[in-house]
């Protein structure tokens, strides 16, 4: 990663292979100066910069995904300008991303962002290898990820870097499946990101759902662990587009965790949709009822107002 390109020269560590406890040292050297470097490159345009490492179990594991996507929310919310690199200095190999294009692709759908750029040495897909075959052909669009587009990516990198085609082929089925579109395009040009936006060659590839339409079906798809009971207020407000507070609750049903999905239904006990619970269990039994301004009371700790919030739910 970049943070062990610039801590491997810092600690005199040379090119070749290094071993596990190198690389994470100097991840951990290269970590200080890589933010260091974005924080003194955003500062002069008023721009705050924050650091996230990430290890995959924090895409794996539920409760550290929900944490670590309330965390890059509140920093979108704010203005702030995340910095994300994977933790280098604790991965091992089983909870890795291994390349930047799969935790670039991660944090996409994680965010529900629009468009993943991946800025690259070439400008795109090609049918085959450009610098070993001149009759390769530029796609400049791929609608759909078929074998015969995954068999057109090889694998070629750098000794700094261990992504290659076929890891951002990958990266954009993961992106295309959460609603965001992704594009390859050359990096090593002059304001690559302007340069993108004025036409430069690059390869799209599109998604055929929004990111919210997707998380929507994605949540719709998911067998509830678990169930809500809302009053008739409470059921007439979701049809609003209103987030699920606790006082609407009647009833809570089932064994769940946070950011399980639970059956929201209606007074009679007809269904209303799927939902994904902000509380475990047995804290939704607690304040049910309640309302809102009393949940910390309630808990102990200061919390969500919304059981569950209207980004979370489908129909």
């Amino acid at each position: 990663s970049g943070a062990i390109a610039l801590g491997r020269g810092a600690l005199d560590l040379g090119n070749g292979a290094l071993s596990l406890d190198e690389a994470q040292a100097a991840a951990a050297v290269g970590q200080i100066r890589l933010a260091r470097a974005y924080e003194e490159a955003l500062a002069p345009h008023g721009l705050t910069s924050a650091q996230i490492l990430l290890t995959l179990d924090d895409s794996a594991d539920r409760r550290r995904y929900l944490n670590t996507r309330a965390t890059f929310a509140a920093l979108l919310a704010r203005g702030a300008v995340p910095i994300v690199n994977e933790n280098d200095t604790i991965a091992t190999d089983e909870i890795r991303y291994g390349d930047n294009d799969r935790l670039a692709a991660n944090v996409a759908a994680m965010v529900g962002a629009d468009i993943c750029v991946l800025l690259s040495d070439v400008d795109g897909l090609y049918t085959a290898n450009p610098s070993e075959d001149a009759n390769a052909q530029h796609l400049p669009t791929i609608d759909t990820i078929t074998p015969a587009i995954e068999a057109m990516a090889g694998d070629a990198g750098s000794g700094l870097s261990k992504g290659g085609m076929k890891t951002k082929v990958l990266a954009a089925r993961t992106t295309t499946a959460a609603g965001c579109a992704m594009v390859i395009t050359q990096g090593a040009v002059t304001h690559p990101l302007q340069a993108l936006g004025q036409g430069a060659k690059a390869t799209w590839f599109t998604a055929a759902l929004t990111p919210r339409q997707a998380r929507k079906t994605w949540i719709g798809a998911m067998k509830p662990k678990g169930a809500l009971r809302l009053d008739a207020g409470a059921a007439a407000a979701l049809t609003r587009g209103k987030s699920l507070l606790p006082a609407g609750v009647s009833a809570v049903e089932g064994r769940f965790q946070r950011g399980d999905p639970l059956r929201l239904e209606g007074p009679t006990g007809a269904a209303l949709g799927i939902g994904l619970s902000r509380y475990a269990a047995d804290e939704a039994r607690l304040i049910a009822g309640r309302r809102s301004d009393e949940i910390e009371a309630i808990l102990g700790y200061p919390a969500r107002a919304a059981l569950v919030h209207r980004d979370d739910m489908a129909f």
